[in-house]
């Protein structure tokens, strides 16, 4: 009798990988054995220095430099979770709120430099307003998961326990960047007026939702099992569609997730290109050298 081979896997819950936590989507050949991290992004660093997960979901920033410093994971063409990111830089109201543009020189907390949220949020001020990064100051906590990069000269990271909500309230930053825990009291201002009307309009001349999350296996499971990383990668991409199949139906246009290197290629390429502004990367990676050891993997069937 057949028995499934068994991955090691972090994935975040969200409605389109619900069936996969709960069972109810299965494939005989392969058992998902997801683990418990707790906050997600604690799985980046274990995934990208020691493979410590056969499959595993990791932000797109980390996942690129993990490429470029030839670290042993493998990106497949799964983006599974996205966002629109303008509202994220919040300033707090009792110490006062920069306008756009004056944050040239002004101090801007985030988790860390390499922190996907933050470079969509710089991207978007480069484009929306002209800012040069450069010429702001970037407050961070946390070093990069992928620990062969270095920071920019003008990017200063702080010791201490003290959170970047902590700062902002303390007006150790004049404005943040947060993500999953972006705080929701109104004392909390978003920095880009009219945030939701400028992402809704970037969409519609972008067509792709800013990229988070994408979903890597490990080198070593794709050598070792490449049959069981394929029927992962069938049952994530089935997952997906049971959900976007309703939301289609229901007139919704913009979605969070993107399967198939062709989907993909687009967003990626602009992805690459605002990390390259950034000096995120040490080097431009092509399409090409990001798919090509998924694409030997899965072949035509992931296009």
């Amino acid at each position: 009798m057949n028995t499934a081979t068994t991955l090691r896997t972090v994935l975040g819950h969200y409605p389109h990988t619900a069936a996969l936590h709960s069972g109810e989507l299965i494939d005989p050949a392969v058992h998902l054995d997801f683990q418990n991290v707790g906050v997600v992004h604690k799985a980046f660093a274990p995934m990208v220095r020691d493979q410590a997960y056969d499959l595993c979901e990791l932000a797109v920033v980390t996942a690129l430099q993990a490429i470029a410093y030839d670290r042993p994971v493998v990106l497949l063409p799964a983006v599974i979770a996205s966002r629109f990111q303008r509202g994220c830089l919040i300033g707090y109201g009792p110490n006062g709120v920069p306008a756009e543009p004056d944050l040239v020189g002004k101090r801007i907390g985030v988790r860390a430099y390499t922190q996907t949220t933050g470079m969509w949020v710089r991207a978007h001020l480069a484009e929306d307003f002209g800012l040069d990064i450069t010429k702001v100051q970037w407050i961070t906590h946390d070093p990069a998961h992928v620990e062969q990069y270095q920071n920019p000269r003008f990017v200063e990271q702080i010791p201490g326990t003290k959170g970047t909500l902590q700062m902002l309230r303390d007006g150790d930053v004049d404005a943040a960047i947060l993500g999953n825990d972006l705080p929701t009291g109104e004392e909390y201002i978003s920095v880009i007026k009219n945030a939701g009307e400028r992402d809704l309009a970037w969409w519609h001349k972008h067509r792709f939702m800013p990229i988070n999350h994408l979903v890597v296996a490990s080198a070593d499971a794709c050598a070792r099992q490449p049959d069981a990383i394929r029927h992962a990668f069938a049952l994530l991409r089935e997952a997906d569609r049971r959900i976007t199949s309703a939301v289609s139906e229901a007139g919704t246009s913009c979605w969070p997730t993107m399967f198939g290197f062709v989907s993909l290629a687009g967003a990626l390429d602009f992805t690459i290109d605002a990390c390259m502004a950034q000096g995120l990367l040490p080097r431009r990676l092509s399409l090409e050298e990001v798919f090509a050891p998924a694409r030997k993997l899965l072949g035509s069937d992931a296009d």
